[in-house]
């Protein structure tokens, strides 16, 4: 019945993964995967993903298709804020919120980049931020001005001061620049907004930067990609978390560990506490740039194959140096023994610690001028009560391969101050699940409800 069936694809860089979703029973009945054809057309994979799961049903011909992509390298994001502690911080909280990956963060107040520094970052996608509401204007017009005189012509979302977004929208086309207008990220100091700002971005993304990569000659790869990969998991992550409503509830704070071949992604989703967030106790990072509760880091140095040496270099693993150029030098290649399974588990191991432990922060005692303080920084993930682990050294390996990864990175008992989970409960997402509840969200809230809390009874690592 093709009411009853939906396809739901992940065109990801180095493989195109595909799932066959029962809409009315939540579940998932057929998954496949095949390389991503970027050298040619991204649809090859995808079509022959369509064939595996054809086999299964052949329904899937007049099922519904809901895509994501971070193919031919997801979303490049550029920062540009009047200042870098306020305004461009804000930015790129929220970019990174919005699936993107952070290629620079510039503050006009210091100096903007010449033209071929900006090129040599490479974003899809302009973040311009400036100025509280009602603030002085000049801060997000110098900004725009500065853009403007770097040579930028790409697409940009101005989220800053909203009076002085019109005269800005003015400055950008002048110059032949696409603009969106969002809400202000920081209307007001100590505020941050992100929702707007993330649609917007979103926005752009599907109709700028989709296309403009030409991944595909066929149209139909820009009308069923709904959003970027990791927005759209965030998506997932955020329902999995606060659930639907009151009769359909979350499962509490949720942490996410996804290591990739090039990347390790963070996704956190909190309850803040309203009095903390505001009470001056936590140091700048809360006092200047509020929580959301929503946050998601990207470790672009943290990676199993490409970023694999990068790895082992932080983690200071001296004797895994040559396996890990090897794994670099043939991305492709599976761990054949033992042996190399081990190899695999502990480079894991390494970019999961290192990975956590940026995302989360530390807490310590400081005193300030009103006594003893605890001063935070980043996202506290002590009271996490499902962290949720991804990626293919997860998904394929061996039994008992999350509790070895995350060894030392979970527990009461980690040293150093980090704000570690203290005692979750840790699934492995061996179906992408995240990703096909970001994607059925909009259209399917229910199954995507349903099959958010399918994680709750996968099986542990």
């Amino acid at each position: 019945m093709a009411g009853r069936l939906a396809v739901c694809v992940d065109f990801g860089s180095t493989f195109t993964k595909a799932a066959l979703i029962d809409l009315v029973e939540a579940r998932v009945l057929a998954s496949a995967s095949h390389p991503t054809t970027l050298g040619t057309d991204v649809l090859d994979g995808y079509d022959d993903c369509l064939a595996q799961l054809a086999r299964v049903d052949a329904g899937v011909a007049r099922a519904q298709v809901l895509a994501c992509s971070s193919a031919g390298g997801g979303l490049r994001i550029a920062v540009v804020g009047n200042e870098e502690l306020v305004t461009a911080e804000a930015g790129r909280r929220v970019a990174l919120s919005s699936g993107g990956s952070v290629v620079a963060v510039l503050a006009a107040s210091r100096a903007m980049p010449e033209a071929a520094a900006l090129s040599a970052a490479a974003p899809d996608v302009v973040l311009l931020t400036g100025g509280t509401d009602g603030g002085n204007a000049e801060a997000l017009l110098s900004c725009a001005r500065a853009l403007v005189a770097a040579g930028w012509r790409g697409p940009v979302v101005v989220a800053g001061n909203v009076e002085a977004q019109p005269e800005v929208a003015e400055i950008l086309g002048a110059a032949g620049v696409p603009s969106v207008r969002a809400a202000n990220v920081v209307p007001r100091i100590g505020v941050l907004t992100p929702e707007s700002a993330r649609a917007a971005i979103r926005s752009m993304f599907l109709s700028h930067v989709i296309g403009g990569k030409h991944l595909s000659a066929r149209a139909e790869f820009t009308a069923m990609v709904r959003g970027a990969t990791p927005d759209v998991v965030l998506t997932g992550v955020e329902l999995l978390a606060r659930g639907l409503d009151e009769e359909h509830p979350g499962a509490g704070d949720v942490a996410v560990v996804d290591v990739g071949g090039a990347t390790t992604d963070v996704y956190s989703v909190l309850e803040v506490d309203p009095d903390s967030a505001h009470s001056g106790s936590a140091g700048l990072s809360r006092e200047v740039v509020a929580s959301t509760g929503v946050a998601r880091t990207v470790e672009g140095d943290l990676g199993m194959r490409w970023s694999a040496p990068s790895t082992v270099a932080a983690a200071g693993l001296v004797d895994l140096v040559e396996p890990a150029a090897r794994r670099r030098d043939d991305p492709g290649a599976l761990p054949g023994d033992e042996q190399g399974a081990a190899v695999d588990e502990a480079i894991a191991r390494a970019a999961v610690g290192l990975a956590l432990r940026r995302h989360a922060g530390r807490s310590r005692v400081v005193l300030g001028p009103q006594g003893r303080v605890v001063e935070r920084t980043g996202a506290d993930l002590r009271e996490v009560a499902l962290l949720v682990t991804s990626g293919g050294v997860l998904r394929h390996g061996r039994p008992g391969v999350a509790q070895r990864v995350l060894a030392g990175s979970t527990g009461t008992e980690v040293d150093g101050g980090w704000q570690l989970p203290g005692a979750p409960r840790v699934v492995v997402d061996t179906d992408c699940l995240l990703a096909w509840t970001g994607l059925l969200a909009g259209d399917h809230p229910g199954t995507a409800y349903r099959l958010a809390r399918g994680m709750l009874l996968a099986r542990g690592g």
